[in-house]
């Protein structure tokens, strides 16, 4: 019976030599002896194969020839049947090829030289050593044993020593773990360090196993044992007990190893997302605006702000407080008002450390803003001094200036001691209380601040003209069609700003104009236009009157009110004082103040105990006598803008509502023309008909309750947080408008007024304003603006200024001029 090329390959007789496969278990010769005889029964199955494909191409042939003579049927089946086989046969043959191809590459592998046609070749084949194969695996398993076998000998050394000395404090094994635990702890890359060496050692131990136990060479194992680490599935094609059990061994090292490593991913991954999320990162910016603090005037200062940067094509402002940074932008984003493409950077830190503040890039900042926090004000005060120091103690230096905002004047002093020529302050409480005195004396002037101060209109600019020197300052103020000048930086006096100069002062090389303009590029000199100066109608005659005051709340600075309105009104004055605070305690609080009562010589204090929310002990107060009312932000309840606001509300509407009660009707129909929006029967109208009689200014916290008062126009108001935001935004712009400011709310030196029409100019007279601002330097005055008689608000830095117009003494201007 003939039997297939299959099953031919399959009958190995009795005295043939090992399989191939068993190279650890037979000699070199064998190895060569039996790849040599499967060789050459590969190749004579070959051969029978191809001669069999040749009887198969005869048959077919002789097929074709019957099919002459038997019928097409029977034809056509044998052929099919031959076709069938010969293809089966050619499939067998490319089998067997394949396989004589891989036995070519074993051994080549093995650098064993074949030579099929030498029978002595035999010979010089050797196989590996079988030594080699043992010793590599005893070190594989010595190397496994080796952290076994130490830790036990450290637990036997701990045991020994607790046994031989009681008082030893910690054992072997515990400062082993101990300085394990530090050395992960302390390195920032000790984690993959360690999982990193893990690694090799896990791809070497299980490389030097698979040597001992498989034929391979060492650096196949090598790389077979980095793919079962790599992918633990990859074992699944192992054979044999030895094979198998290593493999599956360092397919589960491979798996703790993997898992280690995707968690450490996974945390660095989640703590950077952490990081970014609470604003830790670092800010690499360089000529930002730095805000160190969180308080309630931080909305209206980054407004200013981005104003302010809108001309440069927007901004950035890095604000650090000790609050998380989602709170912080999800605050800022609820703020109403447009960014004008500035951006805010938020991050979460303490301006006292060091390391935070070099996270926000603290040296390259061109200005920091210290806020005072919501408080009590000799602690916030104390804070800002501790950043103070912090910002002095930065190793790289500062490029900006600092702008602390201190909530008590006492301390200025201390700061700028310790701050150097680095720090500007601005003392809120001193400028809102000195503004309120102002414009309860004057009425409009709020409103006029509000436009200087804040970047949205007009505000001071200080530059050089080298064009101007030599000029006459009565001329400079003409020569500015856009702009009006105000002051010099004399270079004669150390660079000191002076405002209102005489108009005889004449500019030197160097000087420096101060204007009030809207922007810094908007305005530049002109050709010295022909202006007609003529003469004032009248001389200045002011009338130093009696006044009566009263003053609703308590503020901690109250008693620094009490001697500028000392300085201020004519002697003879009253100051009424209607708050909660007891009396004998009111005048103790005054005295540890500063203020000695004895010491007063032109007003005379008048006590009151009660509360301004409650109508019936506000109608105890001769409220229809007083010529002037300032409702103040309670101090205790100053720390809550609308807690604040609410109360002023409150006190300023039963006022209004007592005085109009207590004023004869005609009065109230008199005055309904001026008001004429509301109907004289109204509540808001005889309101109205009130604030002609008397002025309130009342202390406004919260910028959105002025809405409330501009409707209604029974009040004037004083935006406290919103000017003093304006004010560190501006001085945080412009270092210089600091001595400005400081010179303009002291109580010497220059200060804005109100003037009446009729001290420049006749009824009906047309003049142009450069004519009228000429007319004002007969008095030494700088007028700035004015406002028409019958609208609510000023217009500063007017424009077309050679214009002439026709004037009403009901108009009025509003100056800088020398105080009273």
């Amino acid at each position: 019976m003939c039997l297939s090329p299959v099953s031919a390959y399959r009958q190995v007789p009795s005295h043939a030599p090992p399989r191939a496969g068993s190279l650890a278990s037979t000699s070199y010769g064998e190895v060569k002896y039996a790849g040599y005889r499967r060789r050459s029964s590969f190749t004579r199955r070959l051969e029978r194969s191809r001669e069999q494909e040749v009887e198969v191409k005869d048959g077919v042939k002789e097929g074709v020839e019957k099919c002459e003579g038997e019928g097409a049927r029977v034809v056509i089946m044998t052929v099919s049947s031959l076709l069938h086989k010969n293809i089966s046969l050619r499939n067998q043959a490319d089998e067997l090829q394949a396989q004589i191809t891989k036995l070519n590459g074993r051994l080549q592998a093995c650098n064993i030289p074949m030579d099929f046609n030498d029978p002595n070749s035999e010979e010089s084949v050797n196989f590996p050593n079988k030594s080699l194969k043992s010793i590599a695996l005893a070190v594989s398993i010595t190397l496994l044993s080796i952290p076994f076998i130490f830790l036990k000998y450290v637990e036997y050394i701990s045991k020994t020593r607790s046994t031989d000395n009681s008082k030893e404090e910690a054992s072997l094994n515990k400062q082993l773990a101990y300085k394990v635990d530090v050395f992960l702890s302390v390195r920032p890359y000790s984690k993959p360090l360690a999982l990193l060496v893990a690694t090799l050692l896990l791809i070497g131990v299980g490389g030097l196993a698979l040597f001992g136990v498989t034929d391979d060479s060492l650096a196949d194992c090598l790389w077979l044992s980095w793919t079962y680490v790599a992918d633990s599935g990859n074992h699944a094609n192992s054979e044999g007990v030895g094979p198998r059990l290593v493999s599956v061994s360092i397919s589960f090292g491979g798996m703790l190893i993997f898992a280690m490593m995707l968690g450490l991913v996974t945390d660095a991954i989640s703590e950077k997302f952490d990081s970014l999320r609470k604003g830790k990162s670092e800010v690499v910016k360089k000529d930002h605006t730095l805000i160190l603090g969180w308080s309630d005037k931080l909305g209206s200062l980054l407004n200013q702000l981005a104003i302010a940067n809108e001309s440069m094509g927007g901004g950035i402002v890095v604000v650090m407080a000790e609050r998380d940074k989602e709170e912080m932008e999800s605050d800022i984003a609820k703020m109403e008002f447009d960014f004008r493409k500035t951006s805010v950077i938020c991050r979460s830190g303490s301006p006292l450390i060091l390391a935070d503040l070099k996270k926000v890039s603290v040296s390259k900042a061109r200005a920091i803003i210290v806020l005072a926090e919501d408080g009590n004000a000799d602690q916030s005060d104390a804070r800002a001094l501790r950043t103070v120091l912090s910002l002095t103690g930065v190793k790289d230096g500062l490029r900006g200036h600092i702008v602390v905002e201190l909530g008590d004047l006492d301390n200025e002093v201390l700061v700028k001691l310790v701050g150097g020529d680095l720090v500007e302050t601005v003392v809120a409480h001193d400028v809102i209380g000195r503004l309120m005195i102002q414009c309860a004396r004057q009425p409009g002037l709020a409103q006029v601040w509000e436009d200087i101060l804040g970047f949205e209109n007009c505000e001071f600019y200080i530059k050089r003209w080298p064009q101007l020197d030599g000029m006459l300052f009565e001329d400079v103020l003409i020569s500015f069609p856009d702009a009006i000048p105000c002051g010099i930086k004399s270079v004669s006096c150390g660079g000191k700003i002076i405002l209102n100069p005489d108009e005889s002062y004449v500019l030197q090389e160097g000087d420096e104009v101060l204007v009030i303009a809207e922007d810094d590029d908007t305005y530049s000199p002109v050709a010295l236009p022909t202006v007609w100066k003529g003469t004032l109608p009248k001389a200045l005659f002011v009338p130093n009157s009696m006044e009566k005051i009263l003053l609703c709340g308590w503020r901690r600075d109250i008693e620094d009110m009490i001697m500028v309105l000392d300085a201020f009104l004519a002697p003879g004055s009253e100051l009424w004082m209607f708050n909660e605070v007891i009396e004998g305690v009111r005048e103790q609080k005054l005295i540890d103040g500063g203020l000695d009562i004895e010491r007063l010589m032109n007003i005379t204090l008048v006590h009151r105990e009660g509360n301004a929310v409650i109508r019936r002990q506000l109608e105890s107060l001769p409220l229809e006598s007083f010529d002037s009312i300032l409702i103040l932000a309670d101090e205790s309840v100053e720390d809550s803008a609308i807690q604040a606001d609410s109360r002023s509300l409150a006190t300023l509407l039963l006022i209004r509502d007592i005085q109009a009660k207590r004023l004869p009707y005609r009065e109230a129909k008199a005055s309904h023309g001026r008001n004429g929006s509301f109907s004289q029967g109204s509540w808001i109208g005889e309101m109205q008909q009130a604030s002609d009689k008397s002025v309130i200014i009342s202390e406004i916290l919260d910028p959105r309750t002025k809405n409330l008062l501009s409707m209604s126009r029974i009040s004037d108001y004083v935006l406290s947080n919103e000017l003093v935001s304006m004010a560190l935004a501006m001085v945080a712009e412009d270092r210089q408008i600091n001595d400005v400011l400081e010179e303009l709310f002291a109580e010497e030196g220059n200060e804005m007024h109100i003037r009446q029409a009729d001290l420049y100019i006749e009824e009906g007279e047309e003049l142009s304003f450069y004519e009228i601002l000429l007319r004002a330097r007969q008095r030494r005055e700088i007028v700035i603006g004015y406002r028409s008689g019958n609208v609510e608000k000023a217009v500063i830095n007017p424009p077309e200024k050679m214009k002439k117009r026709r004037w009403s003494v009901k108009d009025v201007f509003v100056v800088i001029a020398e105080k009273e």
